[in-house]
């Protein structure tokens, strides 16, 4: 199989690589966090002038019809620099639902902007009980004479303090853990009877928690069919696991840069610590590591779009896996190598270290991947 890039692919990853090394520099990017928003609305607009919130979806929905591959390769850049703008939360998440659910009228109306750059989305589908269990959704939609009132909590919704309008997913019939009889409905950020309570994480980006209490919206709020949103939310997280992939291979190949020039510069008994043979070796399986997570970020960029859903999640399933444990193992090696530094804030290890370690647990650790590569492939296996 031919895996060289084509020259349109290439001069997409020279472009990001040139936005990220001229407007990510670890100290910008600390500028950037301490804002009240947590990024920065110029550099989302850059982004937009770039072509790359409309990179994923289709011509027809006004994108420019970018394949996964072309994806990894942004996500790949943007884990270099640690961006903290909302592309995961807002394009590939809310973003991928709503043009895997909604209609062309929809699409004008929603998709656009955000293509565009004038709309902040945030998908709102994780609960406090649920865990890594898609199908297991607690919040209701019921029907009103004007529509429905939706009331529920939402947890860990990646930038949900700042987005425009919120899609959330709400129960509409079945049971807690039921695949069928989830809904998705667009709701104002403004809405009467919604809370939103906004926090950083670990790695600088946002998060909130969400409360609904007796949300009234219309009838033409709800996105796509009645009680069938659960294979949509289920291929677009698996799109979205195959680009925090990709992200991390990037930050995992900025953080060995980084360990590796430590050791040629950091001088100890008379010359660079990295003259020291053991450390060599220690360089050496971080490399081993990092090119097997490398190699099953491209597996899963190439399958996140399969429309056999077995094969698909198998594939995402087994990529993460190998991620999580490569992340974990460069990270620690690089924090043991660097030695006290890497403790402190004002270095940069920590916070390639910080990111890895969320993304571990973002849709999924590796022993719930590792069941799921495992579980028969029924309609609701996540619900199993």
């Amino acid at each position: 199989m031919d895996f060289t890039l084509s020259d349109e692919q290439r001069l997409l990853q020279d472009s990001v690589r040139r936005f990220i090394d001229n407007e990510y520099g670890f100290e910008r990017r600390r500028t950037y966090a301490a804002n009240s928003e947590g990024f920065s609305r110029e550099n989302w607009r850059k982004l937009a002038e770039l072509g790359l919130l409309g990179l994923p979806f289709s011509e027809a929905e006004g994108g420019s019809g970018g394949s996964p591959v072309d994806m990894m390769l942004v996500m790949e850049q943007f884990g270099r620099g640690l961006l903290l703008e909302p592309y995961l939360a807002s394009v590939i998440l809310a973003g991928g639902v709503l043009a895997g659910a909604a209609d062309e009228a929809r699409h004008r109306t929603l998709l656009t902007p955000l293509i565009e750059g004038r709309l902040l989305l945030a998908f709102a589908h994780g609960e406090p009980q649920s865990r890594y269990t898609l199908a297991n959704v607690e919040t209701t939609a019921r029907r009103t004479a004007h529509g429905f009132m939706i009331s529920g909590r939402k947890a860990v919704v990646l930038h949900g303090d700042t987005a425009d309008k919120l899609i959330v997913s709400a129960r509409t019939s079945g049971g807690p853990t039921d695949a069928r009889g989830i809904s998705l409905f667009v709701v104002d950020k403004n809405a009467a009877g919604l809370t939103v309570r906004g926090s950083q994480t670990i790695d600088g980006l946002r998060s909130a928690e969400l409360t609904l209490a007796d949300v009234d919206i219309g009838p033409d709020a709800c996105l796509g069919a009645l009680d069938g949103a659960f294979p949509t939310i289920e291929s677009t997280i698996d799109a979205a696991t195959a680009a925090i992939c990709a992200e991390a291979v990037g930050a995992m190949g900025m953080l060995m840069e980084t360990t590796l020039d430590y050791l040629k510069t950091r001088q100890q008994f008379g010359g660079p610590i990295g003259r020291n043979q053991a450390l060599q070796h220690r360089m050496v399986d971080m490399q081993i590591a990092f090119e097997q997570a490398k190699s099953m970020a491209l597996l899963a960029a190439m399958m996140a779009s399969n429309p056999d859903h077995a094969a698909r999640r198998r594939a995402v399933s087994a990529a993460k896996v190998q991620i999580d444990r490569s992340g974990r193992f460069i990270g620690q090696q690089a924090i043991q190598l660097h030695g006290g530094i890497a403790m402190t804030d004002e270095y940069k290890a920590g916070h390639y270290f910080k990111r890895l370690t969320m993304i571990g647990a973002t849709f999924g650790d590796a022993d719930h991947h590792l069941g799921r590569f495992s579980a028969p492939d029924t309609a609701d296996a996540e619900a199993a």
